[in-house]
């Protein structure tokens, strides 16, 4: 068993929270073929992504007060165990509604990682330590959506889209034994509460009330709606409409990853120097710059790969500076109840980019153009957030005393 502050703690946490994004990005490349075969529209293949979102968000608000009541690591375990099991209703379902009703399941059984895996960052470190641990662990998480779209492509290619939840069945158990035998409880016995109604309502109404929290947490769900657009209209604008193959869909989306890691490595490197929030202002205008000129190459009918691609990477450049910074900054006042806090964090994330999925599904016009525009909102809209919340409401230690960010 690891200690806490092992860097392979963060490793395995890193691997076990990366199970959301693999079920998101590994079947990407199979959107269009799974609307073929069971002759849907792309509206229809598009609700496996937004409900999946939406059951990722509802389902945070129980895991979380579940796991401040009976540690991180019993809920971490149930939850992967739950996707495993409806991973395999997803690969052998025979038509769209079962593949819909068995991605909630599995969102329901998902979010028990990276909720958890918030929650114990904060039992383990401070607040401004774990700015830049979850930077660092998202830099390590980065390398899922690296490779997942191109095993998933692979995978399409030369098995059909059904061995994907085959695979992503099999990943989840091997997490739920990592996390058993690898890993420490992260959480301290005296922080755990007591699971009442009245408490969960008195928690969740101290934490959605704190401005702090709200700025935070706001600012980072709209940007990570931005995100969220470009996963759910990706495989459409890149295959269906640029003419990418499914095989190689994975290497451009690859190019988006190391725009994100990039932005990670970089926040760590400015952490030697700057307070998170001076990061968080620097991140939302790159990714502002990002949104903005893949609209605009949009609005200019310039259509290639790379004018959405080269974008997408500036954005998520952005956007891997200010996720670590916000989800910090959200949890920050509130050491005794981190999960329930990083719970209601998670689902406003969740609910806001299901939202902005389903928004480029109804309004896919077959061009680049709508998926785009949506992305450029939301970074614009985030860094509203920023200025009429975070900038006036910082998080204790994360802006310096006589400056702003």
């Amino acid at each position: 068993m690891l200690t806490l502050t092992s860097i392979w703690t963060t490793v395995l946490l890193a691997a076990a929270v990366a199970l959301g994004p693999l079920a998101t990005d590994m079947y990407l490349p199979a959107l269009p073929q799974i609307g073929s075969d069971f002759g849907t529209g792309t509206d229809q293949v598009q609700l496996t992504l937004s409900l999946y979102m939406a059951g990722f968000a509802i389902a945070q608000l129980i895991c979380g007060p579940l796991a401040d009541r009976f540690g991180r690591k019993p809920i971490m375990i149930g939850g992967m165990v739950l996707f495993a099991l409806a991973s395999v209703g997803c690969a052998f379902a025979t038509n769209i509604e079962t593949l819909i009703a068995c991605r909630f399941l599995q969102a329901l059984g998902g979010s028990a990682g990276p909720v958890l895996g918030r929650a114990a960052i904060r039992d383990i470190y401070t607040p401004r330590e774990a700015a830049k641990i979850l930077a660092i662990l998202a830099s390590m998480m980065a390398l899922a959506p690296a490779v997942a779209p191109t095993i998933g492509g692979f995978l399409v290619a030369g098995m059909g889209w059904s061995s994907i939840f085959i695979v992503l069945a099999l990943y989840a158990l091997l997490m739920a034994g990592v996390v058993a035998f690898g890993i420490p409880e992260p959480m301290k016995a005296e922080y755990r509460q007591p699971l009442r109604l009245c408490n969960l309502v008195g928690n969740y109404r101290q934490i959605g009330t704190d401005v702090s929290f709200l700025g935070y947490t706001l600012t980072n769900a709209l940007i990570f709606s931005g995100l969220f657009a470009f996963l759910s209209g990706s495989s459409f604008v890149l295959i269906d409409f640029l003419g990418v193959e499914p095989q190689h869909f994975g290497l451009y989306f690859a190019g988006i990853v190391i725009g994100y890691i990039s932005g990670n490595l970089t926040a760590v490197r400015l952490s030697r120097n700057l307070v998170p929030d001076q990061i968080l202002v620097r991140g939302l205008l790159i990714a502002v710059a990002g949104g903005v000129s893949m609209a605009g190459l949009a609005m200019a009918e310039v259509y290639s790969p790379w004018a959405v691609i080269i974008p997408q990477a500036v954005f998520m450049a952005g956007t891997g500076m200010v996720l670590p910074q916000t989800m910090a900054g959200a949890l920050a006042n509130f050491p005794r109840m981190a999960g329930s806090a990083s719970a209601l964090f998670g689902f406003v994330q969740m609910a806001v980019a299901a939202m902005a999925g389903a928004l480029v599904g109804h309004l896919h016009d077959g061009t680049s153009l709508v998926m785009s525009v949506i992305i450029a909102g939301c970074a614009c809209a985030s860094l509203a957030s920023y200025l009429l919340f975070v900038k006036r409401n910082p998080a204790p230690g994360f802006e310096p005393q006589g400056a702003s960010a």
